[in-house]
């Protein structure tokens, strides 16, 4: 099967965020299953290339429609396993130094730039003659894709036997824009209406993708629910979810266990697996301790946050609770967003020095010795599509205190065997109570012990949810035959 996977992040290459490691882990799994050829689009950034990876550009370019005028596009492709990569270039909508958005805000073109890069990456399926069975596209900026195929290019018969999966890693991003955009995307009135394009006046990208791909998923079975049946997850679009309840489903994400494995993780000072944690996560929670300014106290346990600082995370409430229970543990956090939550954290780590710590910072390298530092992994969410988060926290044998929100109600328990710890709801009273049990739970270690193993034992691998997206792709592709 021929599969062109089109995402606006993927790791190795860049990252923002989640989407980037779930495209990254996925595409490296599809590529390996026999009979599979995988070709990957992304845009190409400024800082893409060197490295590991050597970019070597196609020959030739292409042009794509913008409005009334063309605008010119080049390949550059890189051998990534067994799968190519190719990176869409035109440094008039790419060479910037953020993805998406300045300090200020999101880059008032960002609606030209995904749509110049949604059409790209069909030209650019044509350019390189990689005809696919399917195309799976991801969230909002790929939305275009989809509606795409089946307007505009409907009577091209490269595609004619090419469907299209849309997964909706976050409904909170949606990419809303004016009409005035529908039009230059090359959409007629046609296409602009309530059950397609248009959105409140607008158009929305991660509608368009909803109502024109041939399957949508999202990340978690839960938040499957979720989305659909309630406006504070479902966010507007609920409506076109249920419409669409036959062709939508939840798939879990898993987590990329080459990148994340204990034994072998070269972030970190001390191997270990299940049998040897208790030495190795006490070496990796000393180093963390020494670096951040902590107290080096090995009694203690150590409360983590790796995440981005806003509200969805529940930064707010974490920052609210840890006073309380600063005479208990230790915390330390890294992550960066909202500027008013992470002085919050700044101040609170000014107030309990040796108890508290943040690093305010986007680190990769750290964020392996965040997770096998802690015992407890602090993540109180108030939506969470899937979050990987608890589980590489879990693999790296710290328990876990979270929301039962999304992904985190399909893959932590609190029931035997227990792998973590629930807040009922996203409440400062909540997490403070979830927290304060897994705090006396740690005092008896044996029991601490055990509960750390099952978490070690589960399987959060991809191989089990990159078989669902292969049945996902084979009835797509069945029913374009």
């Amino acid at each position: 099967m021929n599969i062109l996977l089109a995402a606006s992040e993927v790791f190795p290459f860049c990252k923002t965020g989640g989407l980037a490691d779930v495209a990254g882990a996925l595409a490296q799994v599809l590529s390996r299953v026999k009979g599979n050829n995988l070709a990957v689009f992304l845009p190409k950034y400024r800082n893409i290339g060197g490295g590991m990876f050597s970019l070597k550009a196609v020959s030739g370019n292409f042009n794509v429609p913008i409005g009334d005028r063309i605008e010119p596009c080049a390949l550059f492709r890189a051998d990534w396993g067994k799968a190519a990569v190719y990176f869409v270039d035109n440094p008039k909508y790419f060479d910037r130094s953020d993805l998406y958005r300045t300090k200020s805000g999101d880059y008032a073109d960002n609606d030209e730039r995904f749509m110049f890069f949604s059409r790209a990456v069909l030209e650019g399926a044509k350019f390189t003659d990689f005809k696919p069975d399917v195309i799976h596209c991801h969230d909002w900026q790929t939305g275009l894709i989809p509606a795409y195929l089946r307007t505009l290019y409907r009577i091209d018969a490269f595609f004619a036997r090419a469907g299209s999966v849309f997964t909706i890693h976050n409904m909170a991003f949606q990419g809303c824009f004016p009409k005035e955009t529908a039009f230059k995307a090359g959409f007629g009135w046609i296409d602009f209406t309530p059950d397609r394009l248009e959105y409140y006046g607008g158009i929305n990208y991660l509608k368009a993708g909803m109502v024109y791909s041939d399957r949508i998923n999202t990340v978690s079975p839960t938040y499957a629910k979720e989305v659909q049946s309630d406006p504070a997850f479902g966010r507007g679009l609920e409506g076109v979810l249920r419409a669409r309840g036959a062709a939508f489903s939840g798939i879990l994400n898993g987590i990329d266990t080459e990148v994340w494995d204990t034994e072998i993780d070269s972030f970190i000072p001390r191997g270990y697996d299940i049998r040897s944690f208790t030495k190795g996560k006490a070496a990796c929670k000393r180093l963390l301790q020494e670096r951040l300014g902590l107290a080096l106290d090995d009694k203690l346990p150590l409360v983590a946050m790796v995440s981005r600082i806003d509200r969805q995370k529940g930064s707010d409430i974490a920052a609210g609770i840890i006073p309380a229970a600063a005479d208990r543990a230790q915390f330390a956090l890294l992550g960066v967003g909202d500027h008013e939550m992470q002085e919050a954290f700044a101040a609170l780590a000014r107030k309990y020095p040796g108890r508290v710590a943040l690093s305010a910072a986007h680190d990769e390298e750290l964020a392996h010795l965040f997770y096998a530092a802690c015992d407890i992994f602090l993540m109180p969410s108030r939506f969470e599509p899937c979050g990987l988060s608890q589980m590489i926290a879990m693999r790296y044998g710290a328990l876990p205190v979270v929301t039962r929100t999304g992904g985190l109600a399909d893959t932590v328990s609190d029931e035997p065997p227990i792998t973590g710890f629930f807040a009922a709801n996203a409440t400062p009273e909540a997490v403070s109570g979830a927290l304060s049990r897994a705090l006396c739970a740690y005092e008896n270690r044996k029991l601490w012990n055990e509960m750390t193993r099952n978490a070690m034992r589960q399987d959060f691998s991809w191989d089990a949810s990159a078989a669902h997206y292969l049945d996902l792709y084979s009835k797509v592709a069945k029913l374009r035959r």
